[in-house]
């Protein structure tokens, strides 16, 4: 993807020197429980609960030197996230809707979000109750390394799904949704798996409504290969030896793949839907 190093998005938080520190109360897997259900119902639940997320850093804060060597990451990070977001703040009136920026948080380990702990483990997440896109840089490096999906574009690719959760929160989308999911919980996992194809699906919007001069040979084939490395089956069958389709909660290999390429040949978000 062609771009311009040299600057950094207004909307870019960097907390990579800030490290994270150790809560009480909860222990992990208490953590993780409660994140997923606070990303489901769009709020705070560990202040509901009263207690701390109990979860350790893993290393100490980002040293000068680091943060200097991951400087052109974070400014393609950067650029990315103002390509997307001006983007949609061009395409979504079209559809009847306004557009406002999300923000991105950078952190190293672990740090705190509105909807509780974000930790570099989880991967990268959108939390609606402070519309923040929180990520560790080090995602990228295991994207590549474990998963097979490398490239520029890929990252791009992340960033934007993220963000195509943002585009959900505006357009009233994941509301509905947990409104659905405690009506009728038997479908509450196809439901987060529809709303993960959709965000995958506003990323294609993104990819064929951005300027197309900046796209290389190959660029829509990193996010059609880092969609597939992403699928619930292929992280189940490398983690666990096995796939149980029950289980899934963004989409098969197939199915996000499907979703992102929907989008890139229409363009038009209205081809996204959530199942």
């Amino acid at each position: 993807m062609l771009w311009t190093p040299g600057g950094r998005s207004s909307n870019l938080e960097d907390r990579r020197s800030m490290g994270g520190g150790m809560g009480r109360g909860l222990g992990i897997g208490g953590t993780v429980v409660v994140l997923a259900l606070s990303l489901l119902f769009g709020r705070n639940l560990f202040n509901d609960i009263g207690v701390q997320p109990g979860i350790a850093a893993t290393g100490a804060p980002m040293s000068p030197a680091d943060s200097a060597a991951e400087e052109t990451e974070v400014q393609f990070i950067s650029f990315v996230l103002d390509d997307v977001q001006n983007t949609w703040t061009k395409t979504l009136p079209n559809y009847g809707a306004q557009y406002h920026p999300a923000r991105l948080v950078l952190f190293r380990n672990s740090t705190d979000s509105g909807c509780g702990p974000a930790q570099s483990a989880m991967g990268p997440f959108y939390c609606p109750v402070d519309e923040r896109v929180y990520l560790d840089l080090g995602f990228f490096d295991e994207l590549k390394q474990r998963f097979g999906a490398s490239g520029d574009f890929a990252q791009a690719y992340v960033l934007a799904h993220e963000l195509g959760h943002h585009v959900q929160h505006i357009l009233g989308t994941d509301a509905r949704v947990r409104q659905n999911q405690e009506s009728r919980p038997n479908e509450a996992n196809q439901m987060s798996v529809g709303l993960e194809l959709q965000a995958d699906c506003f990323a294609g919007v993104w990819a064929h409504n951005t300027d197309q001069s900046r796209i290389q040979q190959g660029d829509f084939e990193e996010a059609l290969t880092a969609a597939s490395a992403v699928g619930d089956d292929r992280i189940q069958q490398r983690t666990t030896g096995s796939v149980n389709v029950d289980s899934f909660t963004h989409g098969s290999a197939a199915q996000r793949s499907a979703s992102f390429k929907r989008g890139l040949e229409s363009g038009d978000p209205r081809s996204c839907t959530t199942l």
